[in-house]
C-alpha cells in the first residue's frame, strides 16, 4: 500500500504540472534567439560569440544561456514542437520530485502530503508556464543543491565534490548559476553560526568558483556574468519588486502562499518561544541555515517578481516540516488524503481535456501576422521592432530583415540602446533620434504606445497593415499600390510556427 500511495503522489503531481503547462498562450519571447544560438552549435557546429541579427552596434554576444539553446533545438529537432512543452512539464515536475527528497530527508512527517506541494506549484505556475524559458534549469540546480547540501548536513560530506562538477554544466546552460554560488555561502554562514565545522564548504566554494571559467569566453565571461547579475533592469516588467504599482495586484496565488508561509512560521515561532526561559536559548537552536537561506529567497521574491520561485522552493524545502508538526493534533477525518486526490486528479483530466492540444501562440501576443506580411510582400531590410518581439521577428523573417535589438538585452547590445527604444515608443523629448541615428525601413509597433499615432498621422510613415495589436508601417515614399494579405487561420500560424530562413552549414 506505502508503494501505490507513492506511485498517487507523483502521478498526480506529474498530471497537474502537465495540465498547468498546457494553458500558456505563448512561447516565452527569447526563446527564438535561444533556438538560433543551440542551431549554431548542432548544425554549425560552434558557439555562437558574434551576433548577425542586428543592424545597429552590438559587442561580443556573451550568450550566457547557450546551453540552454542547445538543447532546446536538439528536442525541437529530434521530437518537434509539442515536446517543448512535454520538456517544460518534466523539468517543473523535477524540481518537485527533487523537493520531495529533501523533504524526506528533514521531516519525521510523510513527505507525500501533497496538498502543501499543490499550494507550491500554484505559487509559481504565473512564472513557469510560458515554456519554455532558461531559468527552469537554474530552479532545478537550486533544487538539487539544496538536496545535495542538506545530505552533507547529515554526514555525507563527499557529495560536496560533486558541486563543481555541476556548475562547470550550470554556468554553461544560464547564468543563474550564481544562486548555487550564492547557495554554498548560505550554508557555510549558517553552519559557522551552528557551530559546525566549515572547511569542505570553503573548500567547495573556491572550486566552485574557479570553475566558471570553464566555458567557451575563459576569463572575460566572468566579468559579464558579474555584470549581467548585478545590473539594474528598470525596462522590463518581471524585474520589477513583487509589491510595485505594476505587480500589486498581480502574482496573487504567490502572495497567498507567501503569507501562508510566514504565518505558520510566526505561529511556530510563538510556541517555542514559551518553552524557552531566554531568547538566546531559542536562538542557539534555531537552524541558521534554514533561516539564511529563507530570508535571501524571501528579499530575492521581494525585489523581483522573476526570482520568487526561489522562495516557494525553499519553503517547501524547510518549512514542509513546521507546518504538519504545527497541526498534527488536529483530528482530520481519514477520507480527507482521498477526496484531495480525486479533486487534483479531476482538475488535471479537466485541464488536459477541456481544450485540444496546440501550440500557443496568439497574434495579440506576437505579431504573427505583420510577419507573415513582409514575408507575403517580400519588404527587405531594417525593421524596427519592440526588444521583446526581435528575436522572433530575426527567426522568421532573417537573413532578409534585420533587426534594431531583442530580448538578448545585455548579451548583445550596448547600454543606450533601451533608452533609445523607451524615448521613441513612449514620444518623450527626442523620440526620433532612434530614426535618425538608426533609420529603419520598417517599422512594427503596438497600438496601445504614443508612438502609433504619431507616425499613422505622419507624412513620412503609412501604415501599410493593420491587426487587432500591431501595425506594419512603411516609409511614405516606398508604398505600392496593391499588398498581399495574410491569411487570418490561426492554424496556418501554428504549423508553420518554427519555420527559419537561418541556415548553419558546418
Amino acid at each position: 500500500m506505502g508503494k501505490l500511495k507513492v506511485f498517487l503522489f507523483y502521478i498526480t503531481l506529474f498530471l497537474l504540472i502537465l495540465a498547468f503547462s498546457t494553458t500558456a498562450n505563448n512561447f516565452d519571447f527569447d526563446l527564438w534567439a535561444r533556438l538560433i544560438a543551440g542551431m549554431g552549435v548542432i548544425d554549425g557546429g560552434q558557439v555562437l560569440k558574434t551576433d548577425f541579427l542586428s543592424y545597429t552596434p552590438v559587442h561580443t554576444w556573451w550568450d550566457h544561456e547557450w546551453g540552454s539553446g542547445v538543447i532546446f533545438y536538439a528536442i525541437l529537432k529530434l521530437f518537434g514542437p509539442y515536446s517543448l512543452i512535454v520538456l517544460q512539464a518534466i523539468m517543473i515536475f523535477l524540481i518537485f520530485f527533487v523537493l520531495s527528497l529533501i523533504v524526506k530527508n528533514r521531516s519525521k512527517h510523510s513527505p507525500y502530503n501533497i496538498l502543501f506541494y499543490f499550494f507550491g506549484l500554484m505559487s509559481v505556475m504565473y512564472n513557469l508556464n510560458n515554456p519554455i524559458r532558461c531559468h527552469l534549469f537554474s530552479f532545478l540546480f537550486f533544487t538539487i543543491f539544496i538536496y545535495i547540501l542538506e545530505k552533507v548536513r547529515n554526514g555525507n560530506k563527499k557529495l560536496l565534490y560533486l558541486l563543481p562538477f555541476i556548475i562547470i554544466f550550470w554556468n554553461n546552460i544560464h547564468g543563474g548559476v550564481v544562486s548555487g554560488l550564492g547557495l554554498i555561502l548560505m550554508y557555510l554562514l549558517g553552519e559557522f553560526l551552528n557551530k559546525k565545522p566549515i572547511k569542505e564548504y570553503v573548500i567547495t566554494f573556491f572550486i566552485s568558483a574557479a570553475a566558471l571559467f570553464i566555458n567557451p569566453w575563459g576569463y572575460d565571461y566572468i566579468k559579464f556574468l558579474l555584470m549581467a547579475n548585478t545590473m539594474q533592469r528598470t525596462d522590463v516588467m518581471e524585474w520589477w519588486g513583487l509589491f510595485s504599482k505594476f505587480h500589486m495586484f498581480k502574482q496573487i496565488p504567490f502572495k497567498i502562499f507567501l503569507f501562508f508561509v510566514i504565518g505558520f512560521e510566526l505561529v511556530n515561532l510563538i510556541k517555542n518561544i514559551k518553552h524557552f526561559k531566554k531568547i538566546k536559548d531559542l536562538y542557539v537552536k534555531a537552524d541558521k541555515v534554514k533561516l539564511i537561506v529563507l530570508f535571501v529567497t524571501f528579499y530575492l521574491a521581494i525585489k523581483h517578481v522573476k526570482l520568487l520561485p526561489f522562495f516557494t522552493i525553499a519553503a517547501v524545502a524547510y518549512t514542509y516540516e513546521d507546518f504538519y508538526t504545527l497541526i498534527r493534533n488536529m483530528n482530520l477525518p481519514n477520507w480527507k488524503n482521498k477526496i484531495i486526490y480525486i479533486m487534483l486528479i479531476f482538475l488535471s483530466f479537466f485541464s488536459l481535456t477541456a481544450k485540444k492540444l496546440s501550440l500557443p501562440v496568439s497574434p495579440e501576443i506576437y505579431p504573427i501576422k505583420e510577419v507573415e506580411f513582409i514575408k507575403l510582400n517580400d519588404i527587405k531590410g531594417n525593421i524596427l521592432v519592440n526588444f521583446g518581439l526581435g528575436s522572433y521577428v530575426s527567426y522568421k523573417l532573417y537573413p532578409n530583415n534585420l533587426i534594431f535589438m531583442d530580448g538578448r538585452y545585455e548579451e548583445v547590445y550596448f547600454d543606450y540602446m533601451i533608452p533609445l527604444l523607451k524615448k521613441f515608443y513612449l514620444v518623450t523629448p527626442y523620440w526620433d533620434e532612434v530614426l535618425e541615428k538608426f533609420p529603419p525601413d520598417c517599422i512594427i509597433l503596438e497600438n496601445y504606445y504614443p508612438i502609433y499615432n504619431v507616425l499613422k498621422n505622419s507624412k513620412d510613415w503609412k501604415v501599410v497593415y493593420e491587426s487587432k495589436i500591431f501595425g506594419v508601417f512603411l516609409p511614405s515614399k516606398k508604398i505600392k499600390s496593391n499588398y498581399i494579405m495574410p491569411t487570418d487561420d490561426i492554424n496556418y500560424y501554428k504549423n508553420t510556427l518554427f519555420d527559419t530562413g537561418i541556415k548553419f552549414i558546418r
